[in-house]
């Protein structure tokens, strides 16, 4: 269900709010509301019965001591040809900024969030991620996930591929902070984690 569509990115200073200033998010509906309209037209309604079925069948919660309708499990990056680097979500999230990723300067490499929706349908899911160097931001960008039912699979958003940046002055530390929101502004998780870009892997 995600978009594979180009990231919003803010220049270095520029102020640009998350979403467009004309763009009203839907209203919020329970998945007892969407089943229960559009009746009368049978095909619309064999598509909702399959898609949200399962979810009507029953309350899905898989952690009812976590009253989130979004978990998020995990963050990976991803580079063709290398196993992927991944940061535990589920522990203590303030120490995963002491674990820091390597990246080969130039590299394409993609970040995939995975994810467990629960309780209810969640609506407009972004990604938002801001990067600086030595405490200036250099870099932000959000990503559209869009909407999901409630499921006990784990389900994920993978980004576009992005480019490190490469040469003798983009190499060394970076800080990230990362944050999974939705179009009424609810943080599901934020959290901070650094990367390092290299010449090489090692």
């Amino acid at each position: 269900m995600s978009t594979e569509e180009e990231p919003r990115r803010e220049a270095e200073g520029e102020e640009t709010p998350d979403v467009d200033a004309n763009y009203q998010p839907p209203p919020q509906k329970t998945i007892e509301e969407i089943m229960a309209t559009d009746q009368e037209d049978e095909s619309l309604r064999k598509y909702k019965e399959a898609l949200l079925g399962a979810a009507q069948a029953e309350k899905i919660v898989v952690d009812a001591t976590d009253p989130r309708k979004v978990i998020v499990k995990k963050l990976a990056l991803c580079v063709t040809g290398r196993p992927d680097m991944e940061l535990d979500l589920t522990g203590d999230i303030s120490k995963l900024k002491k674990q820091s990723f390597t990246i080969k300067e130039g590299v394409q490499y993609r970040i995939r969030i995975d994810f467990v929706v629960q309780r209810e349908i969640v609506h407009g899911l972004k990604y938002v991620q801001k990067t600086l160097r030595m405490g200036v931001p250099v870099d932000k960008m959000t990503h559209m996930v869009g909407s999901y039912p409630p499921k006990a699979d784990l389900q994920s958003y993978t980004t576009p591929p992005e480019e490190a940046p490469s040469g003798l002055m983009a190499r060394g530390s970076y800080t990230v902070t990362s944050l999974f929101t939705d179009d009424d502004k609810n943080e599901h998780l934020k959290w901070d984690w650094s990367f390092e870009i290299k010449k090489d892997w090692n």
